[in-house]
């Protein structure tokens, strides 16, 4: 009976495991290297100027996504010019949802004019490490001592179907933080949005 009851609290502390991976607030996050719709390969080392990052997983499909992306444009044409560009990343298996191909990013961003790379995650290996599960779901890194530190995780506001209407923006109010030197006020949100798709 005691070994019976091990077991369960071993598969219990295991399951608490694999729901709690990725990236927590203050870690370090692990550059990438993968390639843009305009074909090159695009790495957060190639932006040795940047104080920080704002890295968004993303896609073509999802509603949520479509319903950020003028959002998305507007933090980057924001947040570039001092220092935290926006990335964003496809982590979708075009097997399981064409839609989300690499064609059909790169008519995607050419349609909606995207100002910042649009990175495919092929073979999805990046999304897992920082622990991303939705589309969108942002992280925020800032440059500290010569590392990326997770500064923010979540949603990019409070409010996916009316931008009019949000009255927290989540990442705009991280990122300020950052570029005052302050602490993010509200350094973790949920993220809303479709579910990565992914082979089961």
């Amino acid at each position: 009976m005691k070994t019976l009851k091990l077991l369960v609290l071993i598969l219990s502390l295991s399951s608490l495991t694999a729901l709690g991976q990725g990236y927590k607030i203050g870690d370090i996050a692990e550059d990438f290297s993968l390639k843009n719709v305009d074909g090159k390969m695009v790495s957060m080392a190639n932006y040795p100027d940047a104080k920080g990052f704002i890295i968004i997983f993303t896609c073509n499909h999802c509603p949520y996504s479509i319903a950020y992306e003028d959002r998305i444009i507007a933090l980057d044409n924001e947040f570039r010019p001092k220092g935290y560009p926006v990335i964003a990343i496809n982590p979708n298996d075009p097997e399981v949802e064409p839609r989300d191909s690499y064609e059909k990013m790169q008519e995607r961003a050419a349609e909606k004019k995207f100002p910042f790379p649009y990175l495919f995650d092929e073979g999805q290996k990046v999304y897992p490490k920082y622990g991303a599960t939705r589309t969108p779901h942002v992280y925020v890194v800032a440059r500290e001592k010569g590392t990326l530190r997770v500064k923010y995780i979540g949603a990019i506001d409070d409010n996916s179907n009316n931008p009019d209407k949000v009255r927290q923006p989540f990442v705009k109010d991280a990122v300020n933080a950052l570029i005052a030197g302050k602490k993010v006020p509200v350094a973790e949100t949920k993220a809303i949005g479709c579910t990565i798709k992914k082979k089961k």
